[in-house]
């Protein structure tokens, strides 16, 4: 069964609220969190890192957003490692790495969490409006996990 490391900017394009996703964009992140729910297995890691971030932007509510339900879903499959999985990653006080699972690096601190439990839970990365991931695409592939664009008109920096 495949494995996903979800970033919160695809339950947010999901929930259509504060987002700069296009319409396309939010559509496709509710059929793939939808498909998650049913059928697939999410990596978060253990110490709440992801998951924290998960509660500070979405609602246990699950209505009215797709989003929601997702972050829903979660919490509620946390305990029982068949949905969910809880991997263990390791913070550091180098400030360029955060994990000691990751090397020094450039990508943005929020999403190193992300990184690194894809990393240890074999899992790809999905992501719908972050131009982080592509631009450290030589990262990923370093640490060999794989990072699915849903919204590639909005997963690369737009040039002014």
């Amino acid at each position: 069964m495949s494995a996903y490391v979800v970033d919160t900017n695809v339950a947010i394009a999901a929930n259509g609220r504060n987002t700069h996703a296009d319409e396309k964009c939010q559509l496709r992140c509710i059929e793939v969190l939808e498909d998650i729910c049913a059928r697939r297995v999410v990596v978060v890691d253990d110490g709440d890192s992801i998951f924290g971030e998960y509660s500070r932007r979405l609602s246990f509510s699950g209505v009215p957003g797709v989003g929601d339900k997702f972050f829903k879903h979660v919490f509620d499959h946390m305990s029982g490692g068949r949905r969910v999985r809880r991997v263990s990653i390791t913070s550091c006080s180098d400030h360029r790495r955060r994990f000691e699972e990751l090397p020094g690096n450039e990508l943005d601190p929020s999403d190193r969490k992300f990184l690194a439990a894809a990393s240890v839970g074999c899992a790809t990365i999905l992501n719908a409006t972050d131009s982080d991931w592509s631009e450290q695409d030589a990262l990923t592939e370093y640490l060999g996990v794989a990072v699915c664009q849903l919204c590639p008109q909005h997963a690369f920096r737009q040039m002014v």
